[in-house]
């Protein structure tokens, strides 16, 4: 990109000096043109400018002709390079740039202990904004605007994957969209958490290699996207992953048992049971303790069921005893969670199995 005022010329005779404090420059993700008039300046007038990459950014500063001394602010020493380095430079009076990789510095990248030590001490700190891929993915995503929420990078394992998403499944229905980071190796194993916790409920929208050449939109469900991504030789390039995920419908459930849906989505889906009860319970709008017990009464029942016939077509179940009303005896407690119903048959089945002695009274067994 040509410049009329090249960025590494010489400051301008009437040009105001840059005040003061640490600046957080955001640069391109990508596209070399998004690059700011006023992010070039402050790069080119700082007297020491903070990468995450020193080697990364020297191709962005050698395009635009800075050369500001450069010092590597990173994850693994951002607290020592602080503490050594930028933070007595800003008490000085110096004027600290910082930037990434790519992007806006401090998200999902260094620059918050930076932040918070400059803050701590008093420093000026002034964002010089730019662009930012969970912002520019979201705007062009087609999902809520009007909320959302960045996370930033899912943990890497599907355990504790699997579990910072089923959080979102208790967030209220107008939580907006919900924004992801994601690497390219672990994208289709994230698409198929996504699955097993939301199923279609989720509205699945992966932005890659925004602002480059070959930049993509996928929108579906999880498994579509998946399917998508899977069928490639090779699955490449930076990911943004965006959900908006619809509330269950309360009592909104099919008209067979909960149990039989579990099986189900053990055989098409092999899914675990653990995660096929999940699954239910959020289709039948079910917590997880309810979904539980429902599971829990419904095997209770299954074995009254094959002997007495489970009302099926062609199985039905049969009459009470004439002058007995359908329900608990009388002076019972109904037993809505199965576990009266139970005890009585494993009691029933041992006293099948093994004879009362014959000193043992006859009444009713103590519990």
């Amino acid at each position: 990109m040509a410049l009329e005022n090249p960025a590494g010329a010489a400051p301008e005779k009437n040009e105001q000096p840059l005040a003061p404090g640490l600046y957080l420059v955001a640069t391109p993700i990508g596209n070399l043109q998004d690059i700011t008039l006023r992010a070039l300046r402050v790069l080119r007038l700082a007297d020491r400018i903070a990468c995450e990459d020193t080697r990364q950014s020297a191709k962005l500063l050698a395009h635009f002709g800075i050369g500001t001394p450069a010092i590597s602010l990173h994850e693994h020493n951002e607290q020592a390079r602080t503490a050594d380095d930028l933070l007595p430079l800003l008490v000085a009076g110096g004027r600290v740039a910082v930037i990434s990789d790519a992007g806006t510095p401090g998200i999902s990248d260094p620059g918050m202990l930076l932040v918070r030590a400059a803050v701590a001490a008093g420093v000026p700190v002034f964002p010089v904004p730019g662009a930012n891929a969970g912002v520019a993915a979201l705007v062009a995503s087609g999902l809520a605007t009007d909320r959302f929420t960045f996370h930033g990078f899912l943990p890497e394992k599907s355990g504790p994957r699997r579990t910072a998403l089923e959080r979102l499944a208790t967030l209220a229905p107008d939580a907006g969209t919900q924004i992801f980071y994601e690497a390219p190796h672990r994208i289709l194993d994230t698409l198929s958490d996504v699955d097993a916790v939301f199923g279609a409920r989720a509205r699945v929208v992966l932005a890659r290699e925004l602002t480059k050449v070959h930049e993509e939109f996928i929108r579906g469900t999880a498994a579509g996207v998946r399917e998508a991504l899977g069928s490639r030789e090779r699955v490449r390039g930076e990911m943004v992953l965006l959900l908006e995920i619809a509330a269950a419908s309360p009592g909104e459930a099919p008209g067979r048992s909960l149990r039989a849906r579990v099986l189900e989505l053990q055989r098409t889906e092999t899914l675990s049971e653990k995660d096929a009860l999940k699954r239910a319970a959020r289709e039948w709008g079910l917590g997880k303790s309810e979904a539980y017990r429902e599971l829990q009464r419904e095997r209770a029942a299954a074995p009254a069921r094959k002997a007495c016939g489970d009302g099926r077509p062609g199985h039905p179940a049969p009459d009470p005893a004439p002058g007995l009303a359908p329900g608990p005896a009388p002076g019972l407690a109904p037993d809505p969670d199965g576990r009266e119903a139970r005890a009585g048959l494993k009691r029933e089945s041992e006293r099948e199995a093994v004879p009362a002695p014959p000193w043992k009274p006859a009444g009713r067994e103590r519990l």
